[in-house]
């Protein structure tokens, strides 16, 4: 039995706390937080811990202030931002298809935003905003498209992971494709931004990212009972009195806003959204989504990583997609295995 507890307020409102995933939870914020302070005092200004908050607090010396509040902030922002929207987009596909593997990397979705980025900076030449808005319609088009061919009577698990492989596939030749049509300067600019990477992120990146997380992320939250509950079947839901298409397509639609922002604020940072919540499910035990579980691993995730790229390889700097990319593609194999000895593929 799971140890649980029901927490009253004095409106008479209850709520029940499991304790060890509210456990998991504030310990990856802390971790997150920590992370960062340590990436903000990493660079070829190194800056103390103690200092990076002193800074942050805003006693820092001018220099100091200049070097954490405007170039170093902002990426780490950009980072959590990024980490925590990867992260919640993929537990709300891996809740919706039922499927460890259903995660935008896999579905596609992370792909159809970089098209939408590739045809702007290849056939536009358009500016780094153009870029972004580029991705997010790219994004939307491709969720719309894996959404109306999975759908019949409904969109189901395996179902809704196989037209997601094949839109993936589709969309990857078109994605080289017209790299194979830019001229060399563009086709640069178009390889360092699809390799996913948090250099030279500022402030422009992190309000957008940060408006959209405040509206979907208290959205996502309030549907997560309708979302558990359609883990049960679609008959126990509608005999609960969920609706269940529309709770699928609001959280869907969420899901395909939050991950292509992300790409569009970092690119295609690979693997954060499938692993994510497979972790944080095998750290709090719990059978639910775990939305808040997964989006504080993924905001940790991707400073730990951005730290890695910045620091584990000598004076080599790694694109964080990089990274995310080596160990999600290990862990990606050794969750193919488990399943496989489990049965369920």
């Amino acid at each position: 039995m799971r140890n649980t507890r029901t927490l009253r307020t004095p409106g008479g409102l209850s709520v029940r706390a499991d304790l060890r995933a509210l456990v998991v939870v504030v310990a990856l914020l802390l971790a997150a937080a920590a992370a960062s302070v340590v990436l903000i005092g990493t660079g070829d200004f190194p800056i103390s811990f103690g200092d990076v908050l002193r800074t942050l607090a805003g006693d820092g010396t001018a220099g100091q202030e200049f070097i954490v509040d405007e170039l170093r902030l902002p990426r780490v922002l950009v980072g959590l931002l990024v980490g925590a929207s990867l992260g919640l987009g993929g537990a709300l596909f891996q809740s919706i298809s039922r499927n460890p593997l259903g995660s935008p990397d896999v579905l596609g979705l992370s792909q159809g935003a970089t098209s939408g980025a590739l045809v702007v900076i290849v056939l536009l030449s358009g500016s780094a905003t153009q870029v972004t808005v580029g991705a997010l319609i790219g994004g939307l088009l491709t969720g719309l498209g894996i959404y109306l061919l999975a759908w019949k009577q409904g969109v189901h698990g395996y179902r809704l992971v196989l037209v997601g492989i094949g839109v993936s596939a589709i969309v990857t030749a078109v994605n080289g494709y017209l790299l194979t049509k830019a001229d060399l300067v563009d086709a640069t600019r178009a390889v360092v931004w699809m390799t996913g990477s948090l250099n030279g992120r500022d402030w422009s990146q992190v309000w957008p990212l940060l408006a959209l997380c405040a509206v979907l992320v208290p959205l996502v939250l309030a549907n997560a009972r309708g979302l558990r509950v359609t883990e049960m079947g679609d008959d126990v839901s509608y005999a609960l009195g969920v609706r269940v298409e529309r709770v699928r397509m609001l959280l869907m639609v969420s899901a395909v806003l939050l991950t292509a922002a992300a790409t569009a604020a970092a690119g295609p940072v690979s693997f954060v959204a499938l692993t994510a919540p497979q972790l944080a499910r095998r750290l709090t035990r719990s059978p639910g989504p775990n939305l808040v579980a997964s989006l504080c691993m993924g905001a940790t995730l991707l400073v730990t990583a951005d730290w890695a790229s910045q620091r584990a390889f000598g004076a080599d700097q790694l694109p964080v997609g990089v990274v995310t990319g080596v160990l999600g593609g290990v862990y990606l194999l050794w969750l193919l295995v488990t399943e496989r000895r489990a049965g369920r593929i």
